[in-house]
């Protein structure tokens, strides 16, 4: 084996862990970018999702109950959608950082930095929201993004810290 094709070996096991943690927050942002644009606007969403939901469930629904439900659809999206983001920024972050982490402590910058990450592209897509015509912009919306991050990530620092609690006491569960 010549020495380049060691070197190259080398470089491509160092990039890529790099690239396993941080392409997931990568496509996250992606599919975000793609649905803040007007063709995901609510005006372009509710005829899929009203006829989906209307066969799925039997049930016809009137306009004003459809409008009703098809609020609590995207708002439902916004929540989730973030909760997931907020999951992939701690991974990267973890995977990243996880051998310098001193004490089980140090682990809350990580949540914290996952938040402060899904906070920045949750006020950049409503930014951006705010540029289109069939598209609205709320601080509202920003806080409910949050707010699925920020539920996510006590749901991570709950089950790490059970397992951390596990493996120091010999548990069987680790």
């Amino acid at each position: 084996m010549s020495s380049q094709t060691a070197a190259s070996t080398t470089e491509h096991r160092k990039l890529w862990p790099m690239l396993s943690a941080w392409l997931p927050v990568l496509f996250c942002v992606l599919v975000i970018a793609v649905e803040s644009t007007a063709y995901f606007g609510a005006d372009h969403t509710t005829g899929p999702l009203r006829r989906f939901c209307e066969w799925l469930l039997h049930h016809r629904f009137a306009d004003a109950q459809w409008d009703e439900v098809h609020h609590y659809i995207r708002k439902c999206g916004h929540f989730t959608g973030y909760g997931i983001l907020s999951a992939a920024w701690f991974r990267a972050f973890w995977m990243t950082f996880r051998q310098r982490l001193t004490d089980f402590s140090a682990r809350w910058k990580l949540h914290g930095l996952a938040l402060l990450g899904t906070l920045l592209v949750a006020s950049a897509d409503e930014f951006h929201q705010s540029f289109l015509p069939n598209r609205t912009s709320s601080i509202y919306d920003v806080l409910l993004d949050c707010t699925g991050g920020l539920v996510v990530q006590l749901l991570i620092w709950t089950v790490m810290r059970g397992r951390n609690r596990d493996s120091k006491h010999g548990s069987l569960a680790g």
